[in-house]
């Protein structure tokens, strides 16, 4: 019994440990043996709309899905037109799901070139409704309160010059210096990862804020699905790359505090074990090798992290008095949750990376106790603060 402990603890601490910190370090070795350079495809730089070659540039739908999105909406639009992007080969789309305030009224105002008032469906169904009377060869989406830099929309095109491309994601910065909420600098560090799979078998994962994806790519997915996660692994079935454009920029309002990155992740991860489970991402069929060695160490690895933690808890006390080591270690792990618990009050970074951390990770098994309890759901909330 104490063997099969002492294994359970170990194979558990080396997991979480390699994820976070080995994987990384991994990629830097394999783009350097590869002799890639973690650079974007496009390197690009502004240009005017009437630049000679302008009407090479691929046609351009960018859909904005929105639900009671009344105090952005009319500024997304004004930052999607101010684009550096020839306006006759850009369709701007916003898509309405069920929203009962002047959402609507104010897109059309705004200037958008096609406003959909649809039932409530949910994210993705909106989403999907907006792919279907999109005209464009290329579709790129953004959150709502998602500001554009002026050249994005061309730096997130260019790289579909290669026909193995089907889907890019930019590079998204979090704005609120004022709050307690470190997603900000985790971002930083997942950028670097991004780049880093980029520049080998493609990105595991986008993001919501600034991404697009080749027309006759796209994949209509289920209520409990994520453009997010779904479309790269998808994708990389069908032999298209899923790139990182870090050049493609976007700017967004950062969930003020700690607890309301808890409360947003858990809505997240809701219907995160349909999309692993049900989709597919765990069938490997399809998948080159070094992508599905991307998506293990990456995705599935950090979505099992909440059990590694428990496993790891577990098999240390039952191997409490088996030698020193095993005490330190326990030790360590309750001085971690200590601290996430004293995060609450003390500003100190240490006390609040542990609470950041520790919330993250059991997110992942929040979302999976309200998917047994609840359902998949569909419907999307607003995170708090970021309007």
């Amino acid at each position: 019994m104490t063997a099969i402990a002492a294994v359970l603890f170990w194979a558990s601490v080396a997991l979480l440990v390699y994820t976070h910190a080995g994987y990384p370090l991994v990629l830097a070795v394999l783009v350097r043996l590869r002799g890639e350079r973690v650079r974007p495809l496009s390197r690009i730089g502004p240009q005017r709309s009437n630049a000679p070659g302008a009407e090479a540039l691929p046609t351009v739908s960018l859909i904005v899905p929105a639900y009671d999105e009344e105090e952005v909406i009319a500024a997304k639009i004004a930052n999607a037109l101010a684009l550096d992007y020839p306006r006759e080969r850009l369709q701007v789309i916003v898509a309405s799901d069920g929203s009962t305030d002047a959402t609507v009224e104010r897109a059309r105002a705004a200037g958008a070139s096609l406003v959909l008032d649809l039932p409530p469906g949910g994210k993705v169904a909106a989403l999907n409704a907006a792919a279907e009377q999109a005209a464009g060869e290329i579709l790129a989406f953004s959150d709502a309160n998602s500001d554009w830099s002026r050249d994005a929309l061309r730096r997130l095109a260019a790289p579909f010059a290669d026909p193995g491309v089907g889907y890019v994601c930019g590079q998204v910065r979090f704005l609120d210096p004022a709050g307690d909420n470190l997603e900000g600098a985790y971002w930083r560090y997942e950028m670097t990862v991004r780049e880093a799979e980029s520049a080998l078998a493609g990105v595991t994962a986008g993001n919501g804020a600034i991404y697009a994806v080749r027309r006759d790519a796209y994949v209509p997915l289920p209520p409990t699905g994520s453009h997010d996660l779904s479309f790269p692994f998808r994708l990389a079935k069908r032999r298209l790359r899923s790139l990182y454009e870090p050049g493609a920029r976007a700017e967004e309002k950062l969930v003020p505090t700690i607890e309301g990155e808890w409360a947003r992740k858990r809505r997240m991860m809701v219907g995160l074990w349909d999309i692993v489970v049900g989709e597919g991402m765990l069938a490997p069929r399809g998948y080159t090798p070094l992508f599905a060695f991307e998506l293990f160490s990456h995705r599935i690895l950090r979505y099992l992290s909440p059990l590694l933690h428990l496993v790891a808890l577990l098999a240390n006390l039952a191997l409490l008095g088996d030698g020193w080591v095993y005490a330190v270690t326990f030790v360590l792990q309750l001085a971690l949750l200590a601290a996430a618990l004293l995060g609450r009050w003390l500003p100190a970074l240490p006390f609040r990376l542990a609470r950041y951390y520790v919330l993250t990770t059991a997110s992942i098994a929040a979302g999976l106790w309200d998917r047994a309890r609840r359902g998949a759901g569909g419907r999307w909330e607003k995170a708090a603060g970021t309007r």
